[in-house]
């Protein structure tokens, strides 16, 4: 049997998928549909159920390991927002790169998952180091001084980091594997947008702007927190533009 349609057409999964259905309720049955676009049709089938089982996963875990690392439930939820816009326009530009400028049919259906656990993993050492150190000062400092100070002291190794990883990543693009060139590129554009624009300015913007909600519901979290020597660290630090 050969379908009309064109190869890899949304008709043709359709007619594919008649067929099987059609075959399966036959009794004793034993025939199978096979073929490229068969099998191109149970890979994206298969991608998109792991997607919808690892996705939520890898996200579940993370905000669990950044809740019991800050002692907060705000400030994870406002990072792992922040990794996933990340990925979401590196995702977003690599499409327009190679469906809109090169020309390409698609991107392939493994890309986006392998993409996100990589981006995902970055983006949250990326946060960690820069809010496990903002939280430190924050005791001393205040929420908005202390994230100024966390940047300016992990800003530049953050952003070296990116800059390294972007570029090892980059090398990819120069193979022959049309699969490995989409994985190289999307991942090497997310680490460079995660690293000069996100950790570097959306974090710090968030941060300051939430203020020391950031961190409910720790101590941090309320008007002052008690210091070892009996001093008082004022965490309400808002500038007076903001609270009027």
């Amino acid at each position: 049997m050969f379908p009309k349609d064109a190869p890899d057409t949304a008709a043709e999964y359709d007619t594919i998928k008649r067929v099987r259905t059609a075959v399966h309720a036959v009794s004793g049955a034993e025939a199978i549909v096979g073929g490229p676009s068969a099998e191109n049709l149970d890979t994206e089938v298969t991608t998109r159920r792991d997607e919808k089982l690892v996705i939520p996963l890898v996200l579940a875990v993370v905000l669990i390991v950044l809740g019991l690392l800050l002692r907060a439930i705000v400030a994870p939820l406002v990072l792992m927002a922040t990794v996933v816009v990340s990925f979401a326009a590196a995702f977003g530009g690599s499409v327009f790169v190679f469906d809109t400028i090169l020309g390409f049919k698609g991107i392939d259906y493994s890309v986006p998952l392998l993409a996100f656990l990589f981006l995902v993993a970055l983006g949250v050492d990326y946060n960690i180091f820069l809010t496990s150190r903002a939280r430190e000062e924050t005791v001393r400092l205040g929420t908005r001084e202390g994230m100024l100070k966390a940047l300016s002291a992990t800003g530049g190794v953050i952003t070296s980091a990116g800059v390294v990883l972007a570029a090892t990543f980059a090398v990819l693009v120069s193979l022959p594997l049309v699969m490995l060139v989409e994985v190289g590129f999307l991942v090497a554009f997310g680490v460079l947008l995660d690293a000069l624009l996100v950790r570097s300015v959306l974090v710090p913007a968030l941060t300051m702007l939430i203020g020391r909600r950031m961190w409910w519901p720790s101590r941090l979290s309320r008007p002052a927190v008690e210091l070892p020597d009996g001093q008082q660290s004022l965490v309400d630090d808002e500038e007076p533009a903001l609270q009027r």
